[in-house]
């Protein structure tokens, strides 16, 4: 029983090397155990079975070359793979779902990153139109308390010319002015909260919340009003009313946003109060005039809020450089504008004159079309506030439509790459695993042309031969040379037809071949009838003089197997064969390129072929050299036959092995019919299944 490489064989009918099962523990073989062999198995291994005599029995010594094909190399890596490593081979299913979860993972990683970015950028979008949105809010409020603001500004004039000249209505109408007011009132879309003097004689005030309150409180202010009222009351309270809805707007306009139109929001409150400042000032002007002199708080209102208009105007401008050259043209085109400063500048000086109606007339009339003109200013920059706001909520809006179009798109894409992913992943996996079968089919071709190399030459030579395309000769100090050839065989091959004889010597091959596998030796050549075997090469054994007990254990079980055959054609005739052997130096190498063959060369080959034609029938004819090489073994029994003329050598004095102590193992069992089964060769067998033969 053998066991190479967990794989058990065992030693059957007529020596060959029948398979048993695997063994489990799959053990590999002690390097001291192991030799390279100079025959190969049927299988994928070549083992040889060296016989060596021990209570008669036959025990096997094991050597072998292994084919190193890549299906060896890549059967050991997969022993040393971790189970990981075996999960994400692409070669098994469990890799080729790991692999694809993997490159269904990757595109998918920056596709969820774009969404994610795409919805941030689409957050901020809709957070940038949410305050442009509460900024057009703003303007429209502010435009609203702008235009009440207006209103309350010329209310105020016209109240404080009315008592400026004692009553005098020449210049406008009361009622048509408070009911302009109370219009523009009513449109106002919200109502600030405003805080308004409890009374006329005290600064206490109080906060109106809604406008139908503020109506009722403008109305009984409008009704005491007369031309013996104090223009300080009248001024405080239309002061008070106009300061907190200016407030108001300032408090509600954002002066830092995102959309960078906070210059213009600043510029268009710097000019309501710039108007609110100019506004008071005209009413100290209409004073003056109306009354001849300014006294102590009324001069000093004058220059204060004159002051402060025309800084806050200069600042609005500042903030929207674009308005200046509006503000050019209107004082340009404006007829009486030298005169405004002219009587700018009388006031500042406030030296006394005569009180007259008419001047005070003329002054608040070009002062109100001053301020008419800054309120265009006013309207200008409004509608310049609100084309900025609407283009910026356009922009907004196609920002918008745009991310949602990407959110859209990436969302509507994604499923299509990940599918086109999916389906190139699994084109390549299936494309792999064809080659990886591919691959293990082009493996499983080469062991059996190596297997069929090596059944053709020695495994070490066959290697060398592939990866140098040459095998240079080699020299053999000691090697044991056998051959044999079977009597009678051309009366043999006379009385059978060509596929007989053909029948009849591969069924003596077999059996050979299947013997010698039991031995250490090589089989070099078949030619005709003639068998050719050899020990001690490729591998070197002659050290030990193993060679020479190979042979001789190998010729007396090929004499002992052959004697089970039948000769064709001649009943009761059993096959004899005629054995001889040398032992000495020869030179084996490969000959040629076409077809190579393992051929020796050298005088030990030709002195075992004298002892083979000049042996008799059921007979192994040896030299005196290998005579002496069995004795210093020992073991075996030898026959002295005397000086025989050899051709081209002579008298030589040559001997017959007889047998080995202990015997040998017996090929009776080869009667057996199952080894007769069918020995033909394969195309006599198709012939005969055709109908042929």
């Amino acid at each position: 029983m053998l066991s190479l490489w967990g794989q058990r064989y065992r030693v059957g009918k007529g020596g060959e090397i029948q398979e048993e099962g695997g063994d489990k523990e799959k053990e590999k073989p002690r390097k001291d155990e192991i030799r390279e062999a100079s025959t190969t198995c049927p299988s994928f291994l070549s083992i040889v079975h060296a016989m060596s005599p021990r209570n008669g029995s036959c025990v096997a010594e094991v050597s072998s070359v292994r084919s190193l094909s890549s299906d060896d190399v890549s059967a050991k890596a997969n022993r040393k793979k971790s189970c990981w490593a075996r999960a994400t081979d692409p070669a098994h299913r469990r890799g080729r779902r790991i692999q694809l979860l993997q490159m269904l993972v990757l595109p998918f990683i920056p596709i969820l990153a774009l969404i994610v970015q795409t919805a941030n950028t689409l957050h901020d979008i809709l957070i940038y139109r949410q305050e442009v949105s509460d900024i057009e809010t703003q303007v429209t409020i502010a435009t609203d308390l702008g235009k009440m603001v207006t209103r309350m500004q010329l209310e105020r004039s016209e109240v404080a010319f009315f008592i400026y000249t004692n009553g005098n209505t020449l210049r406008s109408n009361l009622t048509q002015r408070f009911a302009i007011t109370d219009q523009d009132l009513h449109n106002m879309s919200t109502w600030p909260l405003v805080s308004v003097p409890r009374d006329e004689s005290k600064t206490q005030k109080y906060d109106v919340v809604s406008k139908e309150a503020f109506q009722a409180r403008l109305e009984d202010f409008r009704q005491k009003i007369s031309s013996e009222s104090s223009i300080t009351e009248v001024m405080t309270w239309y002061t008070n009313v106009n300061a907190a809805m200016l407030d108001h707007l300032t408090n509600q306009i954002k002066e830092t946003d995102n959309s960078g139109v906070w210059r213009y929001l600043i510029a268009f409150k710097n000019l309501l109060r710039s108007i609110e400042s100019l506004g008071i000032a005209s009413v100290e002007g209409i004073n003056y005039f109306g009354r001849g002199i300014l006294l102590g708080d009324n001069y000093i209102s004058y220059v204060r809020h004159e002051a402060l208009g025309r800084d806050l105007l200069n600042a609005a401008l500042t903030y929207v450089p674009s308005l200046k050259k509006f503000y050019n043209e209107i004082t340009r085109t404006m007829p009486d504008y030298g005169k405004i400063k002219a009587r700018r500048d009388e006031i500042l000086r406030n030296q006394k004159r005569e009180p007259s109606v008419e001047d005070a007339i003329t002054y608040f009339d070009s002062m109100a079309t001053y301020i008419d003109e800054l309120r265009k200013l006013q309207r200008e920059l409004r509608h310049m506030i609100r084309d900025y706001v609407n283009s910026t909520l356009q922009d907004a809006s196609n920002k918008e439509v745009a991310g949602i179009a990407i959110v859209v798109l990436v969302l509507v894409v994604s499923p299509i790459i990940i599918i086109l992913m999916r389906n190139a992943v699994a084109t390549i996996q299936m494309y792999a695993a064809n080659l990886s079968q591919k691959a293990r089919e082009l493996k499983r071709e080469k062991r059996k042309s190596d297997t069929l190399l090596f059944q053709m030459l020695p495994p070490s030579v066959a290697q060398q031969l592939k990866q140098t395309q040459q095998v240079p000769a080699e020299y053999y100090e000691a090697v044991t040379v056998y051959f044999s050839d079977i009597v009678g065989f051309t009366e043999i091959a006379a009385e059978n037809t060509p596929l007989e004889v053909v029948t009849f010597l591969n069924s003596i091959y077999k059996l050979f071949d299947a013997r010698i596998e039991c031995y250490d030796v090589y089989k070099v050549e078949t030619i005709g009838d003639s068998y050719m075997v050899a020990s001690g090469l490729p591998v070197r054994n002659g050290k030990s003089d193993k060679h020479v007990s190979e042979i001789a254990t190998m010729a007396l079980d090929l004499l002992a197997a052959s004697s089970v055959f039948q000769v064709p054609k001649r009943p009761g005739e059993r096959l004899q064969i005629r054995s001889g052997a040398h032992t000495g130096p020869v030179v084996a190498g490969i000959v040629g390129s076409k077809m190579p063959r393992y051929c020796l060369f050298g005088d030990t080959v030709n002195t075992a072929s004298r002892m083979e034609s000049t042996g008799e029938a059921l007979r192994i004819h040896i030299s005196l050299e290998m005579k002496k090489a069995l004795d210093a073994v020992g073991g075996f029994k030898i026959e002295h036959r005397g000086l025989v003329d050899v051709k081209g050598k002579g008298l030589m004095d040559t001997y017959w092995l007889e047998c080995k102590d202990g015997g040998i193992a017996r090929a009776a069992e080869l009667d057996l019919p199952s080894f007769f089964e069918d020995v033909r060769p394969v195309f006599m067998r198709r012939l005969r299944e055709e109908g042929t033969l």
